[in-house]
């Protein structure tokens, strides 16, 4: 496990690094700001204002050319912070889905009516923002079971730290109704839209009915409420306009083994009948880790596709999951 964190912040080292402001020449502009220019053909261009009226804007590009761009055919001018541009000279801004991870969430809030839909292979996950620093949500499978809520409330702390208090609620629905679920869980994170890390825990608890034998061939039921604590890792880096790297894990901790014992009958030669007899069973409860590097592509705004690939540690032993995890996030 220390050498997959380690993993982890060369991981996301590489993109804070991938991400650095290039040295800008120390020519003397009539404007030192640095710029995005939207023209109504939607290309964008990075520059120093050197010169505007009117009639037209004089702007000196990153690559250091000089031209004019006439007021007719701008669409917009927006002022950009000069570590939002990568080495290649590219403004990277922020990531539309800075929010979430693959399973996980961090401290940022969603704004207020940035509503999006993330579609997984096995079913569709809805969150939106009803304001500013609040959030609410649910998923489900394609069949229905489980259904899970969602809520989220974020808090800023500086400039860039955010903690948010949250939880997700769920049931079985048609499919389990006597089965169901609850985390409620912290995060703190570090970092913006563009690039973060983050640091959660929680506590997840789960209702089930769990069937008790007798006499053999009689049984009962009862529901048992068991949990266990939680902790993830997790962090995203955007190293270009169309491309972030991400990385999450979920973490289950040990829980204590628990011994039950019942009465069975079995089958005694001597006598020639079934006889009682009490037998223990051990229930273990090892503890359970997913670790899921990956990469986030921005087709355009508001819609991207998200390729993981998951890793599952469990009793100390590393497996990987042949099928990668795939997502597609869609702003609505």
């Amino acid at each position: 496990m220390v050498k997959l964190l380690i993993f982890l912040v060369a991981f996301i080292g590489f993109g804070f690094v991938a991400t650095a402001q290039p040295q800008q020449d120390t020519l003397k502009l009539a404007d030192s700001t640095l710029y995005k220019i939207t023209t109504s053909d939607k290309s964008e261009i990075l520059g120093y204002i050197i010169k505007k009226d009117a009639r037209e804007v004089l702007i000196k590009s990153l690559d250091d050319r000089e031209f004019y761009i006439p007021q007719y055919s701008i669409k917009s001018i927006e002022k950009i912070d000069q570590t939002k541009v990568n080495a290649r000279g590219e403004y990277v801004g922020e990531d539309k889905f800075a929010t979430r991870y693959f399973l996980t969430t961090n401290g940022l809030p969603l704004k207020k009516g940035d509503n999006y839909i993330q579609w997984n292979l096995f079913g569709p996950d809805f969150q939106f923002g009803l304001g500013e620093n609040f959030g609410v949500g649910i998923m489900t499978s394609w069949f229905g079971v489980p259904i899970i809520g969602t809520i989220k409330k974020s808090f800023q702390l500086n400039s860039n730290t955010h903690f948010a208090l949250g939880g997700l609620v769920g049931t079985g629905s048609w499919g389990l109704p006597d089965w169901g679920g609850v985390l409620p869980f912290a995060t703190i994170s570090k970092g913006d839209r563009s690039k973060n890390i983050a640091l959660s825990g929680g506590y997840g608890a789960v209702w089930q009915p769990v069937y008790h034998y007798g006499y053999l061939g009689n049984g009962y039921s009862k529901t048992e409420v068991g949990g266990r604590a939680l902790m993830s890792v997790a962090g995203m880096v955007k190293v270009s306009p169309k491309l972030s790297l991400v990385f999450d894990s979920f973490i289950v901790f040990k829980g204590k083994s628990i011994e039950e014992q019942y009465i069975g009958q079995v089958w005694n030669d001597q006598t020639q009948t079934y006889e009682d007899q009490t037998f223990t069973a051990v229930i273990r409860k090892p503890g359970l880790g997913l670790f899921i590097p990956g990469i986030r592509w921005h087709q355009e705004e508001g819609k991207a596709i998200q390729f993981g690939f998951t890793g599952i540690i469990t009793d100390g032993e590393f497996a990987p999951i042949p099928v990668p995890m795939v997502q597609w996030y869609r702003s609505f």
